[in-house]
């Protein structure tokens, strides 16, 4: 008697679990044939924007309802990380995903046949159709030279561009306000071969010299030419931002040597990938071979993953909407970038604490209409005359950015990254409007 109430309760147990797994089971599948699947709708609703045309306010909704900030969250808007484009990269799924077998890329070498050996094809082949693509740069008659990120390109560049037997190094400059890093970069390894010498709109020294020319500028995103524009002037376009979602492309840069960088042009910071586009092919061996010696090449898997991405991004402004390229990546972007300069205008203007630079339109022929600059940062400046180091006065809300002494200016100048995520960017502006009242 007891062995049969064991087995029947056994048996009785199995019926219910079965019958309650059932039951959920149906209304799993109530639940998606009623609503689709979690999160599908709203994914594919952000991913088109409406063409745009609810991004202004979708933020706005996100601004209102992100929650009480307690001031005691530090936001980090000092470095360009572009964690912004997270989301559009998750809506893109496996379109990005790139499988990689363990016997693959083993070999310090990727193409013996080119002068940049570590080069892979195919990442070099996606280049030449990006840029063909935007219409940003010129790249037939150009050496592809790949680094691990354009500061490694940018190092380079200064050894092949410097005099080898010259009996002092060569001057370095940059018209102020300039890209933070050069001078540091620049001295770091305290080189014979060449030195900063500073703000390119002073510089007075006789003698050869290179001039870095950063268009869209780094940190306050106007358009740049050279400065000195003397003979024996060497120059190196760093054009990291001449993108659409940055700026209007007006034209193809047709430079001697100009460089990029995915982190900038697609939000992969991380991958640190960057390439150079190189008229002369002596200028462009002596690059390879600065690589060759301080990482003997670039790593052929960043590559092959860069590649997948530039690739992904061409079909999708080939194809926007398309079931294997998904919506335009600029357009999304630069919609995302108006947006968020709109917001931070508007915030701006409500008191007269700040300004912010005033850019002209122009017509960008990869979009095909009349847009504004809005640049991966804000150069903010603090009106009040009683704040004298205006990252100072940020930093006393929590907000750290980049000052302008870093940048060859004074402390009344800040960099502020644009490139955050939603949350941190929507704090910023939130802080900023109780600073001003």
């Amino acid at each position: 008697m007891a062995n049969f109430l064991s087995i029947f309760t056994m048996r009785n147990l199995l019926v219910l679990s079965l019958a309650l797994n059932l039951s959920l089971i149906m209304r799993v599948f109530y639940e998606t044939e009623k609503h689709g699947p979690r999160g599908f709708s709203a994914q594919k609703a952000d991913s088109g924007l409406e063409k745009a045309a609810h991004a202004t306010q979708r933020t706005l909704v996100s601004l209102s309802s992100s929650g009480q900030d307690d001031g005691e969250k530090l936001i980090n808007l000092d470095h360009g990380d572009p964690t912004m484009y997270e989301s559009y990269w998750q809506q893109m799924g496996e379109k990005t995903t790139v499988v990689i077998p363990g016997w693959q890329s083993m070999s310090y070498f990727s193409d013996v046949k080119n002068p940049c050996w570590f080069l892979e094809p195919e990442f070099a082949k996606q280049v030449v159709r990006l840029h063909n693509l935007v219409g940003n740069a010129v790249t037939e008659g150009r050496q592809i030279v790949v680094g691990t990120g354009s500061s490694q390109l940018f190092l380079a560049a200064l050894y092949a561009l410097a005099p080898k037997d010259a009996s002092e190094p060569i001057s370095v400059i940059s018209a102020a306000p300039f890209y933070s890093s050069y001078p540091s970069m620049t001295d770091y390894l305290k080189s014979g071969l060449y030195k900063w010498a500073g703000d390119a709109r002073s510089f007075d020294k006789e003698g050869p010299y290179i001039e870095l020319v950063t268009s869209p500028n780094n940190p306050d995103g106007f358009v740049r030419h050279s400065m000195v524009n003397r003979t024996g002037g060497i120059l190196v376009h760093d054009l990291a931002y001449y993108w659409p979602q940055y700026t209007p492309i007006s034209s193809a840069a047709d430079h001697d040597l100009t460089l990029f960088t995915v982190s900038k042009a697609t939000g992969h910071a991380g991958t640190r990938i960057g390439w150079a586009l190189v008229k002369d092919p002596e200028v462009a061996k002596k690059m390879i071979k600065f690589i060759e010696l301080s990482t003997i090449g670039v790593s052929r898997d960043s590559q092959l993953r860069a590649a997948r991405i530039l690739e992904v991004i061409i079909n999708s402004s080939q194809n926007p909407g398309g079931p294997e390229s998904g919506e335009s990546f600029f357009k999304i972007s630069y919609h995302l970038m108006a947006e968020r300069w709109q917001l931070l205008r508007e915030a701006v203007n409500k008191g007269r604490f700040f300004s912010l630079p005033d850019f002209q339109q122009g017509f960008c022929q990869f979009l095909n209409q009349v847009s504004q600059p809005q640049p991966a940062f804000a150069w903010l400046k603090c009106e009040d005359e009683s704040v004298e180091d205006c990252e100072s006065l940020l930093r006393g809300h929590k907000i750290l950015t980049r000052g302008g002494r870093s940048f060859g200016v004074g402390p009344k100048y800040i960099r502020v990254s644009m490139l955050d995520r939603d949350h941190n960017f929507n704090l910023f502006l939130k802080r900023l409007a109780s600073i001003q009242t």
